[in-house]
This record gives structure tokens, C-alpha cells and sequence, in this order.
């Protein structure tokens, strides 16, 4: 991320983007603490939470939020020493309003600020006095009728809470070493600022809270006293130890060392020197190091002192010279932070540990990419951030400038600096795993289009190669010609120029089939590694399009708790497959519907805790929200252990609509009931509320769906709950098809918008009021040909069965007829040029692996085009005779290996493209099938008991019978060596068995046989 991408963003920008995170961070720990509240880390994330929130409204100078988040920050410590339980909904309640209440403040414009909250001013006091409650539990308040139940009175906390700052803010530093900059700008300033620092302040005393005013101080002044005062508490404290090597430090003691060194290297980022930077956290490592239990010897403490004496230096420089300072003495800062970094591996026994470590550390980091790209790109911006502050109390007399200055840095051991490449190398690698690049969407849409045709230009080579295997084939025969004239001119008198003709032709027919037979070779292995280049390009493309799917579900705990709260239910809310990675754009599309399905799992679906209990199930109901890839599709099942649906009174509920007649009704099953719920207006509620009851729901998500290329279906079990499943593309760049034949062309049906495909008989075929159908599954389906809705000329294609898609909609289920199947293809989805308009029955167009175009069938807009050309009589009956005429024989193959899964791997892969296939477990069985029965084709393995694929080929190349019986051969040896004797023998194809990952074997049945019929 660049300076120049982060410009865009304001101050105000930032702290909303900051609000944001970790808002979501108080929303879900505040829903754990409410089931646990004795969980330390969720108190510790809280804290955490609510101070970086505090840091940042600082620096925006937004006082309303700072004193919003101090006072929660202080229930979180005080929480966390045990002073107070947070353990009532109604706390949790009053926490949650004030996370509401600063995102509301984050969200207001820089004009309206001040009008906001002079209006509001009543409200935010009351929440902050109902917050200050919280950390007096045994004090008595008055409620004042408000929807909030919030008191408006001035509460004094109780003195026996101990001082939230006699607990040290960061508890674990490698947890937020990877946090956002604003979160360390917080940090940073925490100690210049004024600050409530015990909980047995007023609330008086927290409202009346003040920010300082030091506008006319740089960030770069900022940074120079920062420095100054954190590097005197660390020297201070290394000194002392250096002069009492026996004592060693506790953990006690480590911790506001530890918190020094952090806010230094956040200091450091926000003034963007990284010099300073990775000076101090180098040091920060190694108290974090000496906590976990390593000692720091005396030239450890010596390192660090070198390395507070660099920093001093560092805010000396002026900020002009800053960079140029930093180039000249860079092999100076390198050796010095892989001396400190030495620190953690001094004893061989914590090998296992530090792996454990840099584990942990690689955790933390992947946790901290899955969070908005926003929060790496603020570590660029740093130097924009105007933060007010003041130096702090606290902090130990600085040292004179001067001898900071004149300090340097020692050479460390030769030992160390051999040590320190390694280290250097992996911060270096550590940093650029971190590093995020802002992309648009039309970019990473046009990226994934080259990607897409860069597929495409690949798997082109193959076809190619298959047109030289041809010539090749063709070359071989003109061998053979020359070969066959050379031995019917044995014992004729030919002159010496003539003889030499012949000789020399066929040397040079030779010769051309080795060139040929070489550069082949080396164009098929070009091919499958320009097809896997391309295929691993493309799919990265594809994934950098994902999000998990925890990204779009993270305000559906807090929903579900508000809502079950208000209508007084219990409510058990699981999500399960948060890290499925899911298409940005549908993941956006997912948040309303989704929505929708959840309240009314809560409003519709759960009973009350009475008659819960009443019927004998437990009080609390659960939701689940389960999301997960399955065949290809991305499947979204929400179900609940509710009351489900009465079917009967879904029925009379749908005749007293006028939906359908009562004899209709009756005739209706469970899933074309179920599909009305769907309908717009359609609702079962009794009365409109503010949850449900408008019959707009289930509309909404229908409608997405569909936007999607997806499907819904609802399935009830009446008194035990009942489930949504939504079934949607993986990505909306990229859908999986079925590839049909209509009329000589080839069409690509959406996987999602297909029922069943099936094979049907023409004397199945019933007609009633003039229109074909068929029954399946005691159901009544239509029957209508494909090249007639799309307008495209009769085929002539005859076969014994019928090939048909079966498509529906909410109202019509039918089956198309098509020429045949080509099987699932997945294809990388192009619009339409705008300036054509709506194409009817078509959504989009693709290419095949050989470039040529394929046309994707919108299936909606298909069905209305049949149900259009029925109402008017436009649809021809299918010719029932179409499979009684004379059927042509499919042609015959012969499997030969010992090998009983590549036996039926290769007799499935050939009936699933219509030749008849018969099997054999070795040569010599094989020799015996091939002389008593009439075969098309043989595939032969080489290495077999009894007879090996090489003799098997030779004999049957040299029987005078059967030597025009096309071989292939395919084998685990991919050596030239193998392949130049298999082809020497007489096989038409030498193929490896990779050959059945893609379509090299079908290929060469193809050419040498044809296609099954």
C-alpha cells in the first residue's frame, strides 16, 4: 500500500474504518462474555477493544467516544480483576448501547458533529451514567422511563474497585503485534493523556473529561518525546539489572518493558521510520522472550541498551534528513536488530518453542489478513494521523540529547552476524507476507477475464498436438509405402540412380517421422505445462476473489440476541463454516436474505420457553447457520428446532388468498406448497408487526437467488423445525454447466437450475390436451424439444432413448429434449454486448477449451418461453418413431490390464462416451478375446503376467487378420525409451495414465476410431 493509495482517506475516514473493526470485535466478545462471563480473554479482547477505540477518538478529538470507551474500558479491567461481574443480560445490554452509540458518532459527517451530540447530549450522558452503573453493582439506580431504561443521576463508583491502571494494558503482546496503527496510536498516547485512572472516580469527574490541547506540537515532536520518556523507563530498568546480574527479572517487572518497547514501534510506524521501528520491536521481542522464561545474560541487556541508545539518535535526526540517515547506516541497524534477535534462541532447548512461537505468530498474522484490507493500508498513513497530546507525568527525567547522540552502537560476535542473515531474511519475509495491495473490482474482474482466456489460449496447444499426431500418423504410413515399393522391386533390374532414389527417400521418411516424433514429444510436454500454468493462474485469480464467509455474517449473533431478547424467547445461534471462502459479490448479495431467514426462524419458527417446555422440548432453541462447499456449489442451510410449518393451514391460508381453487389445493404436495411462501405478499403471520408479517421475507431471497443463478427450497417438519437450503454458484465469475448438442451447436446449462437430467423411452411418451409428457417419480412432466423454444433447425440425430433436461420454476416443471449430453464443463461467464439488449433464453456467453463460443441459457427466461409457446399451440410433438429405426451398432473396445481400478477407471471413462467396452486381465487373455471376436480398438497396458502389452501389440500388428486393429498403449512409463519401443512394435498412441485426468485418451479414440456411433 502506498502513500499516494492512502491519501484518499481522511482522519475521520480512519477512525471509521477503526470503529468498525473493532466494534465488531465488543459486538461478539460481549455475546460470549453474556454466556461465560468468567472467560478472561473475552475480557481481555474487550479491554483491548474499547482502548483502541479511545486512542482513536482522540485523535479525531471526538470527546463523546472517549468517554464512552474509557468507561467501558474501565468495566472491562475492573471485570477482569475480579471487582465486578459482568453476568446480567441487562449489562450486557447497556455495553452493547454504548458500542452502538460510538459507531453512531463515527458515522456522523465532521460538519454535523457538534449539532449531534448537542442534541443528543441528554442521551449520551444517561448512557454514560447507566455505563458508570455497571462498575457499582451494589449501588441503586432510578430508571427514568425510557425505552433504554437508562439513568440520568450521577452515580460515585464504589471504592473497593481497585484502580483499572494498576493492571497493565497489554496483557499479551504477540496478540496485537499485528494490530492496526490506530490501535497503536492509542497506545502511544495513553500515557500523555489525561486519563480516568480509577474507577473510584465520580461519574461526574468521567463525563467532565477533557482532551488536551496540543495543536502546535508535530507528529515528529510527538514521536521525539515518546522516545525520550519510554527509552528512559527501559534503560533505567536495564542498567539496574546490568549492575545485579543475579537478580533476574519477573514477569511483573517485564510487563511495563514490554509495553514500553510496543509503544515505541507503534511510535516508530506512525511516523513511518522504520529504522525505529524495527529497532524496538526487536527489543520488545526479547522481554517478551525473557517473560516466557529465557534469561538475558549481560550481552543481551547490552544489545538492547545499543538499541535504545540507536533510537535516541534516531529522534535526534532532522525530518528532512530522516531517510538519508537511515540509508547511511542501515548495515548498522541490520546488524544490530539481528544481534537482539538472538535473544530468543540462545538455548537449544527452546527450539521446540520458538517453532511453537513463530506458529503462533503465523496464526496471528492469518487472523490479521482475514480483517479488512483497510486496517494494513492505515500502517501506510501514519504520517497523516494529528494526534494531541502531552507528556506524561510519569514518565523518568529523559537523559541529555547529547549522549544519546554521541552513543553507537558495538560490532556485535563474529557468531551473531551469521546468525543475523537468517533472522534479516525472515523479518523480510514476515513483512512481505503482510503486505496488502488495494484493487479495484473492474480490475480483478478484467484480471480473472485474462486469466479465464489465458486457460483457453492453453488448452488450445492440445487440439494441435492431436493434428501433428495425425500427420504423424500419415508419415508413418508413407514409411511403410516406401517400405512396401522397396520390396516389390526386390529381383527387378532397377539402375543404380533409381535404387539410390528409393534409398535415400525412405532414409528421409525416416528421418522426418524421428523430427517429427521428437518435436512432438516436446510440444505435448509444452502443452501440459503452459495447461497447469495457466490452471494454477487461474484459479489464484479466482481466490483472490473469495472472502470468508464470517465477513458477511458478523452482525447476525448481535441481531439474533436483540431480537430474541424482544420477543422474550431463548435463543441457541451457531454459525458453522465461517472460514468458506465465498464470491465477494454474492457474499454482499447474501446479507438481506439471509436476514430475512433468521428473524423469521426467530418470529415464525421458535416457540416461548412455555410452550417449549409444554411440549417437551428445552427452553432454549437453536438456530443454525451452516455454509460449506458441496459438489462444486456453495450450499447455505439455515434450520431450526422450532414448530416448523401445519401444512394444512399453509393450505387454507393459500385458498383463502384466491391462490389456487380448494380441489387444487388438496391435490398439492409438500414441496409446491412450500414453493408459495416464496410468492410476494404471501405471509403466515396473523398480524403485521415491526418484525414480520408483510410477506416481503421470503420474496427477497427468492429473488436474489435467482438474481444468482441459484436455488431455494424449503422443508418443514411439522412440531420439530424446519430448514431453508440455499444452493448458489461458487462464484459468479465462474459457473459450472452441463454442455449439451442442440441442433449441431453447443449450449450450457447452469448446474444450479437443473432438476435431473434422464434418459426417456419415445413409447413412454403420453399426450393429454394435445401436449406430450412423460411420468417420473409418479409425477407428470412435460416434454418439450429444445431446438423449437430456441428457434434453431430440426436435428437428424436418431437414437434409441431420449436425452432431456429437467427445469422448473415455482409454477412449471419441464423436460427439455436435446441431440445429446457433452458432459459438466466450467466456464468463465462473459456478458453480452449492452448495445443487443436482453437476448431471449440467453444470459451470457462463454468459451470452450478450443476458443469457440458457447451461448449460456438463462433457464428463467427459457421456462416463460415455453410456457408462452404452449398457451398458443406453437410447440410440434415430438416423433415418437424417432428410435425405431435401424440402430447403428456402437463400436467395440477391448480393455487389457491386470489391474482391476484401472480396468474399470478406463471401461467408465469409454461407456460414459458411448462404446461398447468388454475387459480382460492380461495378455494372453487378451491375445484369445482379440482372435475370436470382432473389436474397433484394444487398450493395452505393458507390464501384465502371462503376456506383456508389447507382445500382445507385436502379435496382433503381425497377424495378417488383425494387424489393421488399431493399439493403444497406456502405461506408467513416461520414458522416451518406452514410449520409442512401444510405438516400434506398431501402436498407434503411447499414453500415460495421467491421460485420464483430462481428455488425452478420448482424444486419441477419437482419431483412430471415431466417435461411438
Amino acid at each position: 500500500m502506498t502513500n499516494h493509495d492512502m491519501s484518499n482517506f481522511s482522519m475521520l475516514d480512519l477512525f471509521r474504518m477503526e470503529v468498525e473493526a473493532q466494534a465488531i470485535i465488543l459486538n461478539d466478545n460481549l455475546l460470549a462474555l453474556e454466556g461465560n462471563p468468567n472467560v478472561s480473554t473475552e475480557l481481555e479482547s474487550l479491554m483491548r477493544a474499547s482502548h483502541s477505540i479511545k486512542g482513536a477518538a482522540r485523535t479525531v478529538q471526538l470527546d463523546a467516544v472517549v468517554k464512552i470507551a474509557h468507561v467501558m474500558e474501565d468495566c472491562f479491567v475492573a471485570a477482569q480483576q475480579g471487582a465486578i461481574a459482568i453476568d446480567s443480560a441487562d449489562q450486557v445490554d447497556v455495553l452493547l448501547q454504548g458500542v452502538d452509540m460510538i459507531e453512531r458518532l463515527s458515522q456522523l459527517n465532521e460538519s454535523e458533529v457538534s449539532n449531534w451530540i448537542a442534541t443528543n447530549e441528554g442521551e449520551i450522558e444517561s448512557l454514560i451514567t447507566a455505563l458508570c452503573a455497571i462498575l457499582t453493582p451494589n449501588q441503586e439506580t432510578q430508571e427514568d422511563g425510557n425505552e433504554e431504561g437508562l439513568t440520568s443521576s450521577s452515580l460515585e463508583p464504589a471504592s473497593t474497585i481497585p484502580s483499572p491502571n494498576s493492571k497493565p494494558i497489554i496483557e499479551d503482546t504477540q496478540n496485537i503485534e499485528n494490530d492496526s496503527v490506530i490501535k497503536d496510536t492509542s497506545l502511544i498516547f495513553a500515557s500523555q493523556s489525561t486519563q480516568v485512572s480509577s474507577s473510584t472516580e465520580s461519574a461526574v469527574e468521567i463525563q467532565n473529561l477533557k482532551l488536551p490541547d496540543d495543536e502546535n506540537f508535530s507528529m515528529l515532536d510527538l514521536f521525539r518525546q515518546e522516545v525520550i520518556g519510554q527509552s528512559a523507563i527501559l534503560k533505567e530498568s536495564l542498567l539496574e539489572r546490568k549492575n545485579n546480574p543475579e537478580v533476574g527479572y519477573t514477569k511483573a517487572q517485564l510487563e511495563p518493558l514490554i509495553k514500553a518497547a510496543h509503544t515505541l514501534s507503534g511510535a516508530s510506524r506512525i511516523v513511518q521510520i522504520n529504522a525505529a521501528f524495527r529497532v524496538s520491536h526487536a527489543i520488545e521481542h526479547c522481554f517478551i522472550a525473557a517473560k516466557e522464561g529465557k534469561s538475558l545474560v549481560g550481552s543481551h541487556i547490552d544489545n538492547c541498551l545499543q538499541g535504545i541508545n540507536v533510537l535516541l539518535r534516531i529522534a535526534q535526526v532532522p525530518e528532512t534528513d530522516i531517510e538519508n540517515w537511515s540509508v547511511q547506516h542501515q548495515v548498522e541497524i541490520e546488524t544490530l536488530v539481528a544481534a537482539i534477535s538472538t535473544i530468543p534462541t540462545q538455548k537449544t532447548e527452546d527450539k521446540e518453542t520458538r517453532g511453537q512461537e513463530n506458529s503462533k505468530s503465523q496464526s496471528v498474522a492469518s487472523r490479521s489478513r482475514e480483517a479488512k484490507p483497510w486496517r494494513e493500508a492505515t500502517q501506510s498513513q501514519n504520517s497523516k494521523l494529528e494526534v494531541s497530546s502531552s507528556s506524561s507525568p510519569a514518565s523518568p527525567t529523559p537523559p541529555a540529547p547529547s549522549s544519546a547522540i554521541t552513543s553507537s552502537p558495538k560490532t556485535p560476535a563474529a557468531t551473531t552476524t551469521s546468525t543475523s542473515t537468517k533472522d534479516i531474511a525472515e523479518i523480510q519475509k514476515a513483512k512481505s507476507a503482510d503486505r496488502v495491495v488495494r484493487v479495484s473490482a473492474d480490475n480483478l474482474n478484467r484480471i480473472m477475464g485474462l486469466a479465464g482466456e489465458s486457460l483457453v489460449e492453453a488448452n488450445w496447444l492440445q487440439p494441435f498436438a492431436s493434428s501433428l499426431l495425425r500427420l504423424k500418423k500419415t508419415q508413418i504410413e508413407l514409411s511403410n509405402l516406401l517400405e512396401k515399393l522397396q520390396e516389390s522391386l526386390v529381383g527387378e533390374n532397377l539402375n543404380e540412380r533409381a535404387a539410390n532414389s528409393l534409398s535415400t527417400s525412405k532414409a528421409k521418411a525416416n528421418e522426418c517421422r524421428q523430427i517429427l516424433s521428437d518435436r512432438l514429444n516436446e510440444l505435448e510436454l509444452f502443452a501440459r505445462r503452459s495447461g497447469n500454468l495457466s490452471d494454477r493462474l487461474y484459479r489464484e485469480v479466482i481466490a483472490s476473489n473469495m472472502r470468508p464467509f464470517a465477513d458477511g455474517a458478523q452482525g447476525f449473533p448481535r441481531m439474533m440476541r436483540d431480537l430474541a431478547r424482544r420477543l422474550g424467547k431463548q435463543v441457541k445461534f451457531e454459525i458453522i463454516g465461517k472460514s468458506t471462502p465465498v464470491d465477494r459479490d454474492i457474499l454482499e448479495k447474501l446479507e438481506a436474505p439471509l436476514t430475512h431467514i433468521l428473524r423469521n426462524s426467530i418470529d415464525h419458527g421458535l416457540e416461548s420457553p412455555e410452550e417449549r417446555q409444554a411440549v417437551g422440548k428445552p427452553p432454549e432453541g437453536t438456530v443454525r447457520l451452516e455454509v460449506a462447499h458441496r459438489a462444486g456449489m456453495l450450499s447455505i442451510t439455515v434450520s431450526d428446532d422450532g414448530r416448523g410449518i401445519d401444512l394444512e393451514r399453509l393450505r387454507q391460508k393459500i385458498i383463502s388468498k384466491g391462490m389456487v381453487s380448494a380441489d387444487m389445493a388438496e391435490q398439492l404436495t409438500e414441496p409446491e406448497l412450500m414453493e408459495f411462501l416464496f410468492l410476494p405478499g404471501f405471509s403466515t403471520a396473523q398480524a403485521v408487526t415491526e418484525v414480520s408479517g408483510r410477506g416481503v421475507g421470503l420474496d427477497v431471497v427468492q429473488s436474489m437467488v435467482q438474481e444468482v443463478r441459484g436455488i431455494v427450497r424449503a422443508i418443514s417438519q411439522f412440531g420439530k423445525g424446519m430448514s431453508f437450503h440455499l444452493q448458489l454458484p461458487l462464484t459468479l465469475s465462474v459457473i459450472r454447466t452441463l454442455l449439451v448438442e442442440i441442433s449441431g451447436e453447443p449450449y450450457a446449462f447452469p448446474l444450479t437450475r437443473i432438476d435431473r437430467i434422464v434418459m426417456i423411452h419415445p413409447a413412454s411418451i403420453s399426450v393429454v390436451e394435445n401436449r406430450q409428457y412423460f411420468v417420473l417419480d409418479e409425477q407428470n412432466i412435460g416434454l418439450v424439444a429444445a431446438h423449437e423454444v430456441l428457434e434453431l433447425p430440426n436435428s437428424d440425430v436418431h437414437s434409441e432413448e431420449l436425452p432431456c433436461i429437467i427445469i422448473s420454476d415455482r409454477l412449471s416443471r419441464y423436460a427439455l429434449v436435446v441431440d445429446k449430453f457433452l458432459g459438466e464443463r466450467d466456464l468463465v461467464v462473459k456478458p453480452l454486448v449492452p448495445s443487443l439488449g436482453k437476448v431471449p433464453d440467453i444470459s451470457a456467453v462463454a468459451l470452450m477449451d478450443d476458443g469457440s463460443p458457447v451461448l449460456i441459457v438463462d433457464v428463467e427466461d427459457l421456462l416463460r418461453s415455453i410456457d408462452k409457446l404452449l398457451s398458443v399451440g406453437l410447440i410440434s410433438k415430438i416423433n415418437k418413431m424417432t428410435g425405431s429405426g435401424v440402430t447403428k451398432p456402437r463400436k467395440r473396445i477391448l480393455v487389457v490390464d491386470d489391474s482391476i481400478t484401472v480396468r474399470e477407471m478406463e471401461r467408465q471413462l469409454l461407456e460414459n462416451n458411448g462404446y461398447e467396452v468388454e475387459v480382460t486381465v492380461d495378455g494372453m487373455d487378451g491375445w484369445n478375446a482379440v482372435r475370436t471376436n470382432s473389436y474397433d480398438l484394444v487398450l493395452s497396458d505393458i507390464d501384465m503376467p502371462r503376456m506383456n502389452g508389447l507382445e500382445l501389440t507385436s502379435r496382433i500388428k503381425n497377424h495378417p487378420n488383425l494387424k489393421s486393429v488399431p493399439v493403444i498403449i497406456v502405461s506408467y512409463k513416461d520414458r522416451p525409451e518406452d514410449r520409442i519401443r512401444g510405438l516400434e512394435v506398431g501402436a498407434n498412441y503411447y499414453l500415460t495414465k495421467s491421460s485420464f485426468q483430462d481428455n488425452s485418451l478420448i482424444n486419441a479414440v477419437i482419431d483412430l476410431i471415431g466417435e461411438s456411433l
